[in-house]
């Protein structure tokens, strides 16, 4: 089976983030079968809820589509590393494999700081491929962040 890109859909839902003022995340659960099952960009503020993260999104609506707290087999594509707490969410639903953009050096917590996946309190470990589409996320977040320091 030739490899499919979700991560257009992804930088979609950043978008839609960033046009509501909240920090240009965006996140999709693709199914085994290559079907983008949900879909969420960042609504901290918007909800008033700090976990609200496109990730916990997501992964909260493709749960709630499947009919279980599992999504074995699924992918999570999003556009900026995952947090701790993210990272923690996708170990538990057992996300098959998480594509993701760009890098988070400052609150990133797969390939730096907290490292969620290494841990061996880490119940599963997604297969992870990091800098899928990177550069346009990296714009979205650089140009979102620019525009607030103007503001």
């Amino acid at each position: 089976m030739e490899f499919r890109s979700f991560m257009d859909a992804a930088l979609e839902e950043a978008r839609g983030a960033a046009t509501r003022g909240e920090v240009p995340v965006g996140a999709v659960v693709v199914s085994p079968g290559g079907v983008v099952v949900a879909r969420a960009g960042n609504r901290t503020r918007e909800l008033c809820d700090p976990t609200a993260h496109a990730e916990m999104l997501a992964i909260r609506a493709a749960c709630a589509a499947a009919g279980s707290e599992r999504l074995v087999g699924h992918d999570l594509y999003v556009t900026l590393e995952p947090c701790p707490m993210c990272a923690a969410a996708i170990a538990a639903a057992r996300i098959g494999r998480l594509y993701y953009g760009a890098a988070d050096p400052k609150s990133g917590g797969v390939a730096v700081g907290a490292r969620v996946f290494a841990h061996p309190q880490c119940h599963h470990v997604p297969e992870v491929y990091d800098g899928i589409a990177a550069g346009a996320a990296e714009t979205l977040l650089k140009g979102f962040f620019a525009a607030r320091r103007v503001e």
